[in-house]
């Protein structure tokens, strides 16, 4: 296994537990501080009924469908910001599998040779599905691996909800307050799963959806995958997920953050500083196949500012 692989097992396995940001996030987050605009005001609002753990279980069953959204597709932007600078991609579903195309590089518009690149990468997965499908087994392994993860979250954690229930500045509804931390009767089944006992922090669930709108994650404790020998995880790693409804009752994410400090294999410490943002939803009525959204995308002219 190399370093690159430990790095995505590593942090992959932890953002997606963060209500199961889509696994295209990884095949297409300045300081570890959390936003200081969260939380709208310091309005008090009554504790909800029922138990934590009841809003946990329905939140990560919807969470479920966020991950694998069956029949809904969309396009968007997408803007990444990570060891590389600075991306916007544009982004389409297709029913065969994600497929994404480079419009904007560190602010700029693609020159002439970046943009036939991008054009000859696409075409060239047109013209290879073998390739293609290599990238959406990727996908998939992702796509379990968030699903398996999530599944896990009713009990590996312990939840509470927050007094006054501090409502977000950036959703007009009621939310559903709760701190989360590892559940010590909780024992790990896999590797992956070990990396939900140094997580804590707080989630915001829509009261009337039952939808996991912001969640935040703190890495309180070191955390060691295969005793240490695959990776080892330094405290003080931040992560955070916002999510919207993008239209019809399809839920996705507008921003994932990620700051986690690994050691890979023993070796190489990684500092992973990533930060996603995506908009422009558009919902798309007729699924496509793939050769057609790359097709649409490479017809698509491209920004110029």
């Amino acid at each position: 296994m190399t370093p690159q692989l430990a790095r995505r097992l590593t942090g992959t396995a932890l953002a997606l537990t963060l209500a199961g940001t889509n696994p295209e996030i990884g095949a297409a987050l300045q300081s570890t501080a959390m936003p200081q605009n969260a939380v709208a005001n310091d309005q008090s609002h009554p504790l909800p009924t029922g138990t934590p753990r009841s809003w946990a279980v329905d939140a990560v069953a919807n969470e479920l469908l966020v991950l694998n959204h069956p029949g809904s597709y969309l396009r968007y932007r997408m803007h990444i910001h990570d060891e590389k600078g600075e991306q916007v991609r544009d982004v389409i579903e297709s029913k065969d599998g994600t497929v994404a195309r480079l419009i904007l590089k560190n602010g700029k518009p693609l020159t002439p040779e970046e943009d036939q690149a991008e054009r000859d990468r696409l075409n060239a997965m047109i013209a290879s599905p073998a390739s293609f499908l290599r990238h959406v087994k990727n996908e998939e392994t992702g796509r379990k691996t968030a699903d398996d993860l999530m599944r896990l979250m009713p009990d590996a954690m312990n939840y509470t909800y927050v007094p006054d229930q501090p409502q977000l500045a950036s959703h007009p509804d009621l939310t559903i307050v709760m701190d989360y931390e590892p559940n010590p009767k909780f024992k790990p089944p896999t590797t992956l799963s070990q990396g939900l006992t140094g997580l804590k922090g707080r989630v915001w669930v829509d009261a009337k959806s039952r939808r996991v709108v912001r969640i935040e994650g703190t890495i309180f404790q070191a955390i060691n995958l295969g005793w240490g020998m695959l990776a080892h995880i330094y405290p003080g790693g931040k992560l955070v997920l916002e999510q919207t409804n993008a239209g019809g009752d399809r839920w996705i994410y507008t921003r994932f953050t990620e700051r986690v400090t690994v050691r890979a294999l023993m070796v190489k410490t990684l500092n992973v500083n990533n930060d996603y943002d995506a908009g422009g939803y558009q919902i798309i009525t007729e699924p496509m196949s793939y050769q057609d959204a790359i097709k649409l995308l490479l017809n698509t002219p491209l920004p110029t500012h």
